[in-house]
């Protein structure tokens, strides 16, 4: 129940319609985030590759990019623009949770989501079928990293203040386990060997962010989630760029 629960929160596909599922299974959802990977991440890297046969690779790369922003309904970007518009105008812990909280997206957020989508734009000029297993590999490595958040850090809002109305429970072991295995089997499968350390770019990501929500938050909230996902995603892009070109 609480992965039906975690295909529900985190995409926008009509899995609400297969079952109804208790409130409670929502605070279970992020030990999941990696394996609705598998699926967010598959349907980019298939439509990536059956639009790269007869498009262009940065045509093909954009109607992959749309495709996913549609299947998430741009979750992880709201949180993305919220995280730099608080992080960016707020000076304190208070004033950062406000800016985070108003659903106006300010200056940092709109430069910050321009300079995302331009680097992410770059990821272009790599071969087609290379892009199709970085689509898939990065997008459940770094939501394996990114959910690492609610194990190191409180909640820094109220149950009640939260824009999702709940608090994610910190994993079990097992349920460390398993968002592990779901993020690192799809690298095992297809990423090559010469660009694994790229998948250490995602990892020092996280600590950055951790630190800087540690010091300015003393906590995580949902919009510090989809920004470390999209960031350390992104820093696994480039590592994977670097590397290619070395």
């Amino acid at each position: 129940m609480n992965i039906l629960a975690a295909f529900i929160f985190f995409t926008r596909l009509p899995f609400w319609k297969i079952k109804e599922v208790p409130a409670e299974c929502f605070k279970h959802v992020v030990p999941y985030w990696s394996l609705t990977g598998w699926l967010t991440g598959g349907i980019m890297a298939g439509t990536l590759w059956i639009t790269g046969q007869i498009l262009p690779i940065s045509i093909a790369w954009i109607t992959a990019i749309i495709v996913r922003l549609l299947v998430t309904g741009c979750l992880h970007e709201d949180g993305l623009a919220d995280f730099l518009d608080g992080f960016g105008g707020g000076t304190t812990r208070e004033r950062t949770l406000a800016i985070m909280k108003d659903s106006h997206i300010g200056s940092y957020g709109v430069i910050g989501l321009i300079i995302y989508f331009l680097l992410l734009s770059q990821l272009s000029i790599l071969p087609l079928h290379l892009l199709c297993m970085l689509v898939l590999c990065g997008d459940c490595w770094s939501k394996f990293c990114a959910s690492q958040l609610i194990n190191y850090l409180p909640y820094a809002r109220k149950e009640e203040d939260s824009k999702a109305k709940v608090i994610y429970n910190r994993m079990s072991w097992h349920e460390l386990l398993t968002a592990f295995i779901c993020g690192l089997l799809p690298l095992i499968a297809f990423l090559p060997i010469k660009l694994w350390p790229a998948t250490l770019f995602p990892l020092l990501t996280f600590i950055l962010l951790y630190r800087l929500m540690k010091h300015r938050l003393q906590g995580y909230t949902g919009d510090c989630c989809g920004a470390a996902f999209l960031l350390c995603e992104l820093s696994f892009y480039i590592g994977s760029l670097v590397i290619e070109h070395l």
